[in-house]
C-alpha cells in the first residue's frame, strides 16, 4: 500500500521547463531534499541517459552545477507507487505531444491503486496533477482521461466510479498556465539545462480545495504559483496563447529578415508601433475563434482584450521570448530545423481545428499562412547559417 508524501512535489519529466521549476522550488538549488524531485516519464530516453550519466547539469549565475541523479531522479509513477510512496503534487511538463502517454500512465496508476488497496472514499492516494506544458489542450485531454477510465471500467480493471468517486478523481486533474521558462542545450550526458527567471504559474481547473492545496504546497517551497481568477482553464489557455503567439511566433518572424539574418529581439522590440497592425490581426483572429468556442463572450470588447494582451507583454519588456532564445541557441549550435517548436504547434494546430469546426474558414487559412510564414523564415535562417 502506498501513501502520498505530504508537501512533496514531483516534476515530470526532466525537461527544460521541469528544470526551471526545480531550480526555483529548491531556492536556486540551495534546498535540495526529499520533497522536490524529478519523476521519469515511462519510456523516456533522456531520463534513461541522465540516470546512466549519474548527474544533471544546471547552469546557475555561479557556473554549471552538477547534481547526482540518485538524489533527485525517481522512477516512473507506477514504480514509485510499488515502492510505497507518491508525491502529493506532480507538475506535468513534457512536450504536449507526450501528454497522451502521461494520461495513460495516470489511468494505469488508478488501476494499480484499485488492485492493491481499493480506491477509497474520499480519494486519498492519487496525487494532484498540474499540467504545465504550453498549448491549448486541457479540455480535450481531461475528456480523454475520463474516457480511458471508463474504458478500464468496461474491461473490468476498475469498478464503476460514478457518481461519487469519479468527480473526486477528475478534480485532481489541474491546469498550470505558466510563463516559467528554461532552455536545454546539448543532448545525452552532455545536456546542460538553463533555467529562466522565476515565472508565474496560474492554477485552474479542479475545484477550489484542490487549487488552494496545490498553491499552498508550491508557494511554501518558494514557487510563484497563484490560483487563477477563473476556474476556466480554456479561457486561460486562450489568454496565454495570445501572449505566446505575439511574443514567440511573431517575434521569430520579425527576428529573421528576408536574407535569413537573425537578430535577438526583446519583448519591447517586438511591441514597437510598426508591428501593431499585425499584432492586432493575430489577436483578432484568435479572439474570433475564442468567441465561437465560447471562451470569450459574444459581448466582450475586442479592444479590451487587445489592450490586456499588450499590457501583459509590456510587463516583461526586457525579456527575450523563450522561442527566440531557442532559435538563437540552435543557430549557434548549427542544429536549427525549419519547423515549429511544440510550443507554437500546440497553439496553432488547435486554433486551426477550432476555426474549421466553427466554420471560420478565413481564420483557419490565416493560421495556416502564419504557420507557413514562420517555417519559411526558419528555413531562410537555417540556409543562411549552413
Amino acid at each position: 500500500m502506498s501513501s502520498l508524501i505530504s508537501n512533496s512535489i514531483g516534476i515530470l519529466p526532466t525537461g527544460a521547463l521541469g528544470v526551471g521549476f526545480f531550480y526555483h522550488l529548491t531556492k536556486q538549488l540551495t534546498q535540495i531534499d526529499d520533497y522536490v524531485y524529478f519523476i521519469e516519464r515511462r519510456g523516456s530516453v533522456s531520463a534513461s541517459s541522465l540516470r546512466q550519466s549519474g548527474k544533471i547539469a544546471i547552469a546557475t549565475p555561479q557556473g554549471i552545477q552538477s547534481i547526482p541523479t540518485d538524489s533527485i531522479l525517481k522512477p516512473d509513477l507506477l514504480t514509485c507507487y510499488r515502492s510505497g510512496f507518491l508525491p502529493e503534487v506532480v507538475l506535468v511538463c513534457p512536450n504536449p505531444d507526450q501528454l497522451l502517454n502521461v494520461i495513460t500512465t495516470l489511468v494505469e496508476l488508478l488501476v494499480l491503486i484499485e488492485e492493491q488497496e481499493k480506491l477509497l472514499q474520499p480519494v486519498t492516494s492519487f496525487p494532484l496533477f498540474v499540467f504545465c506544458s504550453n498549448g491549448i489542450y486541457f479540455q480535450r485531454f481531461r475528456q480523454i482521461f475520463i474516457e480511458k477510465i471508463e474504458e478500464a471500467t468496461l474491461f473490468g480493471r476498475l469498478p464503476d466510479l460514478w457518481p461519487s468517486t469519479m468527480p473526486q478523481i477528475v478534480c485532481r486533474f489541474l491546469r498550470g498556465i505558466t510563463i516559467q521558462t528554461g532552455l536545454r542545450e546539448g543532448s545525452g550526458s552532455e545536456t546542460i539545462y538553463r533555467p529562466g527567471s522565476k515565472g508565474r504559474t496560474q492554477i485552474a481547473g479542479g475545484d477550489a480545495n484542490t487549487r488552494e492545496r496545490c498553491c499552498q504546497i508550491l508557494v511554501a517551497r518558494g514557487g510563484w504559483f497563484e490560483e487563477a481568477p477563473t476556474s476556466s482553464a480554456t479561457r486561460l489557455e486562450f489568454d496565454k496563447a495570445l501572449v505566446n503567439l505575439v511574443c514567440n511566433l511573431l517575434g521569430q518572424i520579425w527576428a529573421i529578415d528576408s536574407g535569413g539574418n537573425f537578430k535577438v529581439l526583446t519583448v519591447k522590440d517586438i511591441l514597437e508601433s510598426s508591428h501593431e497592425i499585425r499584432m492586432r490581426e493575430l489577436v483578432y483572429q484568435v479572439f474570433r475563434v475564442g468567441q465561437m468556442v465560447k471562451v470569450y463572450d459574444l459581448q466582450e470588447d475586442f479592444e479590451v482584450i487587445f489592450t490586456q494582451v499588450i499590457e501583459t507583454c509590456q510587463e516583461h519588456a526586457d525579456h527575450i521570448p523563450s522561442s527566440l532564445q531557442w532559435l538563437d541557441l540552435n543557430l549557434r549550435l548549427g542544429t536549427l530545423k525549419p519547423q515549429m517548436t511544440p510550443t507554437e504547434a500546440w497553439l496553432i494546430e488547435p486554433l486551426i481545428r477550432y476555426a474549421k469546426a466553427s466554420g471560420l474558414r478565413d481564420a483557419a487559412n490565416y493560421f495556416q499562412k502564419l504557420k507557413a510564414e514562420l517555417v519559411e523564415k526558419l528555413t531562410l535562417a537555417k540556409d543562411k547559417n549552413s
